[in-house]
């Protein structure tokens, strides 16, 4: 399953405002509400959830929120870029820039660890995450993703 296969471009945010963690997933979460049907507080509360286990800031300017959800039917993907920077609670202790939201039904593990897997190995390439950053708009976003998404 490749990212485009779930990725919406109503589901990006070119440029996040929130200054700290729970401002950015209340944003990142508003479209993927939207498309989903499901509760906006209910997919906030799901990740922050999932933050008190550990954060899901992995470092490199790169943040993968997710989570799971009864009631959703299918994997809902979201992607939102910080301009300046957020502070995420890192591993490394750096700002965050680059966010992929990941939200899966409870049932489908396996759904959940591939696209969490072709993610980070995605973000792993540091022109690709240098582009995403430049990018101006969603649709230039999705146009950077489709690149590199059909090359792994």
């Amino acid at each position: 399953m490749r990212i485009l296969d779930v990725l919406q471009n109503e589901a990006i945010i070119s440029d996040l405002k929130s200054r700290d963690k729970k401002g950015i997933l209340e944003e990142l979460v508003a479209p993927i509400a939207h498309i989903t049907g499901v509760n906006h507080k209910d997919l906030v509360r799901v990740l922050m959830d999932r933050e008190q286990l550990g954060s899901t800031g992995i470092g490199g300017g790169i943040g993968i929120p997710h989570g799971k959800l009864k009631q959703l039917e299918s994997l809902a993907l979201g992607f939102g870029l910080s301009r300046k920077g957020v502070d995420f609670e890192s591993m490394d202790n750096k700002p965050t820039h680059i966010f992929f939201l990941l939200v899966t039904p409870e049932n489908s593990t396996g759904l959940h660890l591939k696209m969490l897997a072709r993610i980070s190995k995605i973000l792993k390439h540091d022109p690709f995450k240098e582009k995403l950053l430049n990018a101006a708009s969603s649709d230039e976003i999705l146009s950077i993703i489709k690149e590199d998404d059909e090359e792994f």
